[in-house]
């Protein structure tokens, strides 16, 4: 039987108006410490965010959502904060902002096989 592994994940939204309150989730980041594991995907429906939001730039926000994706990977591509641990960079990557993309609160969770359970909850969150 496969050993299972403590998991966090949380959540990426796209907040348009932050006055509002109203989001999409794009996608999720999910970080499993003992696989050395942390990575981000994401979906953009493009005619789904433009009904939501007209003068969304949806350019800018995969700027912004693909930067996500080089802090996950790390190295200098990423910024700085590409070059901290694991453990740091998911913390900041998931911390509280009000900003057009934020994420969730962090949840928890176990999974022998962290991969597949980002896919699965990709699909079940935002798909």
């Amino acid at each position: 039987m496969q050993e299972r592994h403590l998991f966090e994940y949380a959540v990426i939204r796209v907040v348009p108006r932050v006055e509002r309150e109203e989001f999409l989730n794009v996608g999720v980041i999910l970080y499993c410490a003992r696989q050395k594991f942390l990575k981000v995907v994401f979906v953009l429906n493009e005619d789904r965010l433009k009904a939501f939001s007209v003068k969304l730039d949806v350019e800018e926000l995969k700027d912004h959502l693909n930067a996500l994706t080089h802090i996950c990977s790390g190295g200098k591509r990423g910024g700085p904060i590409a070059e901290l641990d694991l453990a740091s960079r998911f913390r900041w990557l998931t911390a509280m902002r009000s900003t057009v993309i934020q994420t969730s609160r962090v949840h928890p969770g176990f999974c022998s096989d962290p991969a597949a359970k980002l896919v699965f909850l990709l699909e079940e969150q935002v798909l």
